[in-house]
């Protein structure tokens, strides 16, 4: 074990009764936002055919936004539609796990995405689940993905700088933060390691404290706007619009 990987984990055992008592004070004093209203499928625009896939957890269902048009699917659509006919389906409900998202991925029938987004990790670390069990958990989702729904290009969000939320106090904000980026860090690597994959980082200027949801915890509509921009560049990138042809 690294020197700094072992006094992190010497902190944390000391730290230990603090950060369980923390952890749940924050979740009886939260309050539980709703996922947004909207559909969550549907076909618009004209162009080339894209289908699109968007799983996870209450990030990906907009929770913090107001509409689903606020949300990142929302915004990602109105970013797609004007190069694509696009077809999409949003697949993510409150409390996902990455285990979560693997046992609804079984229960649906088999389709096929040419993209598929991801937002998944934040529950895995307030829930404590181990690096190692979430890697695999991980690359079974990106096997999933492509044998079960055909993704051609998975997009992996990463995790948010949780270091940062304002609804965690101290040390349990350190502690969640530094899971955090630890996580990001293997899904980097699981992209790295898989041409159909691309990791999305969720830069620390998408996450300034005024531009989140009212509970301190969850996007704002001005974040998703800015991981849909990211996304939707991602995506065009890999899936240009037609030329037109000339005379």
């Amino acid at each position: 074990m690294a020197g700094e990987d072992f006094r992190h984990f010497v902190a944390t055992l000391a730290l230990a009764p603090i950060l369980l008592v923390q952890g749940r004070r924050v979740r009886r004093r939260m309050p539980l936002l709703p996922e947004p209203a909207g559909v969550r499928e549907g076909a618009q625009g004209s162009g080339p055919r894209l289908r699109l896939l968007l799983i996870g957890d209450s990030a990906a269902a907009g929770v913090g936004a107001r509409t689903q048009e606020e949300a990142l699917t929302g915004q990602l659509v109105a970013a797609l539609k004007t190069s694509h006919q696009l077809h999409w389906t949003l697949a993510a409900f409150t409390g996902a796990t990455t285990m979560d998202m693997l046992a609804h991925l079984e229960r649906m029938e088999a389709s096929e995405f040419d993209v598929v987004v991801t937002s998944l990790g934040v529950n895995d670390v307030t829930g404590r689940v181990p690096m190692g069990q979430w890697r695999h958990q991980q690359r079974r989702l990106v096997d999933v993905l492509e044998n079960k729904f055909g993704a051609g290009h998975i997009l992996l969000s990463g995790l948010p700088p949780m270091h940062r939320f304002p609804a965690l106090p101290q040390p349990l904000r350190w502690y969640v933060g530094r899971r955090a980026r630890d996580f990001d860090v293997a899904l980097n690597t699981l992209a790295d390691q898989n041409p159909r994959c691309e990791f999305i980082q969720l830069s620390y200027a998408m996450m300034e404290p005024q531009a989140m949801a009212a509970d301190g915890f969850h996007p704002g509509p001005a974040i998703y706007a800015s991981w849909a921009a990211e996304v939707a560049h991602r995506i065009l990138l890999r899936n240009p619009p037609s030329q037109p042809e000339h005379a």
